[in-house]
């Protein structure tokens, strides 16, 4: 793979910061070292002296005066030794990225912590896509990816899906204006990226098949573009054998993956990961260094902690409790949705994640419906459009959440929905 034809002007131009690494290279030195190079605040002067966070499973997690010391402090802009070697160590025994055995410069499978999956996105994107690129996504796709792709200026073109995710017939149909042995010339407008989210995706609930998958993958390598996989709900698969991923297939070096632990841990702590080829993560890491610096040390610190004490297994174990309980929302949602919109409205059962993608009947668009006449009836949904490309083109969808509310309050937002379309009819 050559990596350097995928970069933006402004990624190339990255260079380390040698103050950035001097602190990473003392924090891997031995104490005996007397370091006059860090521009590092003394600690002592900082007024947190220690923690003890209580888990829920009568666990504490203790932060004594050196460890404090150490969560106040700055760290590596990668992420903390110790959460990311847990994290290749996780990756590579849910995926066995084909890529974890490849020299560093052929994408040899790296990972860097961000602050939330959200940084993830939108350094990768910033580091991949110039004006005037196209870029393939299904839409309706996450609000947030369109907020950070679209002031980038580029042409983003959707992907036809269904309840089952990316169609591939729809994007060989995309791609066929484009000739596979023509991408690599000068001046060829041929996409060089694609968006998806495999999982649960936001807001469809959509999931991808693994044949899906494959034949993406492999017009992927067709045309020589990178996949970004964006999977905030994977652990969020409410049924098992959970799908393989793109990253377990990623014979080439062409998947960048970001997972996030808000769904499943803190969506405050705001911690998320960037897996792919180590020429690109490398990138990603400029750009942190040049920006936020680093993920908090504190929460890192407290989230290692916790890790290290459950082990793989028990992590496993919550991520089944987790699942147990999104699982259990989304059938009281089905339910009411059964009892209360089989006649106004239509969907598909999720898969994955938090959300029911409803199309109504008789209504081109949900917009004013929501905005305005369902404040009035004390209901609140997310109107479709803004999952849209366009967003300004009617809609007949709106997006209801089932991780909040409990199923009697689902069950009596699903009446006043059923009402208000009613009399919108």
């Amino acid at each position: 793979m050559n990596y350097a034809r995928f970069l933006t002007a402004v990624s190339a131009a990255r260079k380390p910061s040698p103050i950035r690494m001097l602190t990473e290279l003392q924090q891997r030195s031995p104490p005996s070292l007397i370091s006059l190079a860090g521009g590092a605040p003394n600690p002592n002067t900082f007024p947190f002296q220690s923690a003890n966070i209580q888990v829920k499973n009568g666990q504490t997690i203790t932060f004594d005066e050196v460890a404090m010391n150490r969560a106040l402090q700055y760290s590596a802009s990668s992420g903390i030794p110790e959460l990311l070697t847990w994290m290749k160590n996780l990756q590579k025994n849910l995926h066995n990225p084909p890529t974890a055995s490849y020299a560093p410069e052929k994408g040899q499978m790296d990972m860097c912590v961000t602050t939330g999956s959200q940084e993830g996105l939108c350094k990768v994107f910033e580091m991949l896509v110039n004006p005037g690129d196209n870029v393939l996504l299904d839409a309706p796709t996450y609000s947030g990816t369109l907020a950070t792709l679209e002031p980038l200026g580029c042409n983003l073109i959707n992907v036809s899906s269904d309840h089952h995710g990316m169609i591939p017939a729809a994007l060989r149909e995309v791609l066929s204006q484009w000739d596979p042995s023509e991408v690599h010339k000068p001046g060829s407008t041929a996409p060089k990226i694609l968006y998806t989210i495999p999982n649960g995706g936001n807001p469809t609930g959509a999931s991808m098949t693994t044949q899906r998958k494959q034949e993406v993958y492999e017009l992927a390598r067709q045309y020589d573009m990178l996949i970004i996989e964006d999977d905030p709900y994977y652990f969020l698969q409410f049924d098992k054998p959970w799908a393989p991923t793109f990253l377990s297939m990623d014979v080439d070096g062409r998947i960048i993956r970001t997972d996030s632990f808000s769904k499943i841990l803190s969506s405050g702590l705001r911690i998320g990961f960037v897996t792919g080829p180590k020429p690109l993560v490398d990138r990603v890491v400029l750009h942190i260094q040049a920006s936020t610096m680093h993920t908090s040390t504190f929460t890192q610190l407290m989230v290692s902690q916790l890790l290290h004490s459950w082990g793989q297994e028990g992590f496993l174990q919550h991520i089944d409790r987790v699942i147990e309980f999104y699982s259990k929302q989304r059938n009281a949602m089905i339910r009411s949705a059964d009892k209360w919109l089989k006649d106004v409205a239509e969907w598909h059962a999720p898969s994955a994640g938090m959300f029911l993608w409803i199309k109504l009947k008789g209504i081109s668009d949900t917009q004013q419906l929501i905005m305005k006449k369902a404040l009035e009836k004390e209901v609140l949904l997310v109107p479709g459009g803004v999952f849209m490309i366009n967003s300004s083109e009617p809609c007949p969808y709106v997006r209801a959440a089932f991780s909040l509310a409990t199923p009697e309050q689902i069950d009596e937002a699903f009446r006043r929905l059923a009402s208000l379309i009613k009399e919108a009819l």
